[in-house]
C-alpha cells in the first residue's frame, strides 16, 4: 500500500460509517456492494474524505456496464457526482479499442486495474476538454485511480434524467444544440463515439453530454465511423418529434469545415 493510501484512525472510522450508510441505502445485494466497494476503492474514498474533496456519499444515481455513480457532498455541502469504475467485474475487452490509437495515453497495461484507471483518466481529460470547449457537460473536479469526482447535474430532490426519459417541449432547440455540441467537439478533434439519448442528461430544459470515457481524438482510426454513428443515433432519436435531418449532409458539412 502506498503512503498516500494510509488513513489515520479518525478517517478509517468515518469511512467505516460511510460504508455502512452506503450499504444500507444502496439497493444492491452484498455481493454487488463488494464488487463496487472493494478494499482499495474504500481506501481511496477515505483519502478523498481525508483530503476534504468529499465529505460523504449519499446514494446511487445510476448503474452502468463499467461504473456506478453516486451522489455525494463536499465539506461545504455542495453536491457532486462520484463515479466509481468497478475494478473486479468491469469487462474491459471492448474498451481497449477506444484507448489504443489515442496519442494522449501510454500503453502497455499490465492488468485489469491498469486499463480501468486509464479509462478513468481518459474520461477526466475528455470532460475537461468539453468544459474548455464550452460543450455543456459535468465539470471534472478530481480523479483518484478508479474514482472520478465531477459536477452534479440535478437538484436536491433528484438527479437530472436522461434525454430518453424526458418529453421535450422544444425538441428542435435541443436537437440543434446537440448538433452544435457535436460540431464543437469535432473542431477540437474529439468524437464522443457513443452519443445517444442514454448519454445526454436534461436539466432545466438544457442538454448535458455525459459518459465520455470512450470519446476519441480524430487521430483514432475509427473516429469517423464513430462520428457517423453519433450523428445517426441523434437524428434517428429526434425523428419521433418529427424532426427530419439528412445524416450524410450533416457529416459532409463537418468534413468541409475541417481545419
Amino acid at each position: 500500500m502506498s503512503s498516500d493510501e494510509l488513513l489515520d484512525d479518525k478517517w478509517l472510522k468515518k469511512l467505516d460509517r460511510q460504508s455502512q450508510v452506503i450499504l444500507d441505502r444502496v439497493v444492491f445485494n452484498r455481493k454487488t456492494f463488494g464488487e463496487v466497494f472493494d478494499k482499495q476503492t474504500l481506501l481511496r474514498l477515505g483519502k478523498l474524505i481525508s483530503d476534504k474533496i468529499i465529505d460523504q456519499v449519499d446514494f446511487p444515481i445510476s448503474t452502468g456496464k463499467e461504473a456506478n455513480i453516486f451522489r455525494g457532498r463536499t465539506p461545504e455541502n455542495e453536491l457532486v457526482a462520484i463515479k466509481i469504475y468497478r475494478t473486479s467485474t468491469m469487462t474491459f475487452k471492448h474498451i481497449a479499442s477506444y484507448i489504443e490509437g489515442d496519442p494522449r495515453f501510454a500503453y502497455g497495461y499490465k492488468n485489469r486495474r491498469d486499463i480501468i484507471e486509464e479509462w478513468a483518466k481518459k474520461e477526466f481529460k475528455n470532460l475537461d476538454l468539453l468544459h474548455r470547449t464550452k460543450v455543456r457537460a459535468p465539470a471534472p473536479l478530481k480523479r483518484l485511480h478508479n474514482i472520478l469526482i465531477m459536477e452534479y447535474i440535478g437538484d436536491e430532490n433528484k438527479a437530472a434524467p436522461m434525454l430518453k426519459d424526458v418529453l421535450l417541449s422544444n425538441p428542435q432547440k435541443v436537437f440543434d444544440e446537440i448538433m452544435t455540441f457535436i460540431t464543437k467537439m469535432y473542431k477540437v478533434k474529439l468524437v464522443h463515439a457513443d452519443l445517444s439519448a442514454f448519454n445526454i442528461l436534461m436539466f432545466q430544459h438544457k442538454p448535458y453530454i455525459i459518459d465520455v470515457g470512450q470519446a476519441v481524438l480524430l487521430e483514432h482510426p475509427s473516429s469517423l465511423e464513430f462520428l457517423k454513428r453519433d450523428i445517426h443515433n441523434i437524428v434517428h432519436y429526434f425523428k419521433k418529434y418529427g424532426i427530419k435531418s439528412n445524416e450524410r449532409a450533416i457529416f459532409d458539412t463537418l468534413m468541409k469545415n475541417k481545419k
